[in-house]
């Protein structure tokens, strides 16, 4: 879900830049030092996953796992993401340095509302159906919200110009959302039943 350099507008990448540090900013101060293996293994997740990619059209399709690291950090995923999109950047030249902010808004800020939206609902207890649920959820939220978050910034940027490109990317996307939601639920139901303390409140 890398969107390359030279595609969107530099109000775009500029207005992305500044709510993505931010994120980053708000995400560091409520990073735990308890949490920092888990970030430190989400992170890796995430960089693994997405250095397999398929490109379409200015971006690319791969696994993403953003709910699922959302779900677990809260605003923390902000600096975790930030990190591994810095790397493959510098290393792989994945989406580019201009196009961070972007990149990192996309996937970072759907995670966060995963966050909101389903940890509540999780902790020691919780009734395997309703894991595996909150744990799909992960998927469709943190895919769904980054490509509508993705499609906004290119209409932004080139209006109808790229009309066919956010439909493409959107429907490259359904594939990835049905695998990253089947991670997302046996993953969260494990953690419930093996090791709910990963589920503990989050400072918001």
């Amino acid at each position: 879900m890398h969107l390359a350099d030279g595609v969107l507008s530099t109000p775009v990448l500029l207005a992305c830049a500044a709510l993505s540090a931010a994120g980053v900013a708000r995400g560091l101060g409520r990073l735990r030092e308890e949490q920092l293996p888990l970030a430190a293994l989400l992170g890796a997740a995430f960089f693994a996953a997405s250095t397999i990619h398929v490109p379409v059209g200015a971006g690319s399709v791969h696994l993403v796992l953003n709910g699922l690291a959302g779900l677990l950090l809260g605003w923390a995923v902000f600096p975790v993401l930030c990190v591994a999109l810095l790397l493959q950047a510098a290393l792989f030249s994945f989406g580019g340095f201009a196009v961070l902010g972007a990149n990192l808004l996309g996937v970072a800020l759907p995670g966060v509302a995963a966050h909101y939206l389903l940890r509540a609902r999780l902790g020691h207890g919780t009734p395997h159906t309703q894991a595996m649920l909150a744990g799909a959820a992960c998927g469709v939220i943190g895919i769904g919200g980054a490509v509508a978050l993705i499609g906004g910034l290119l209409a932004l940027s080139g209006g109808r110009a790229f009309g066919e490109l956010i439909v493409l990317f959107s429907l490259a996307h359904l594939p990835v959302m049905a695998v990253d939601a089947a991670i997302g639920a046996f993953t969260v139901a494990a953690l419930v039943r093996m090791m709910p303390q990963a589920l503990a409140p989050v400072r918001p």
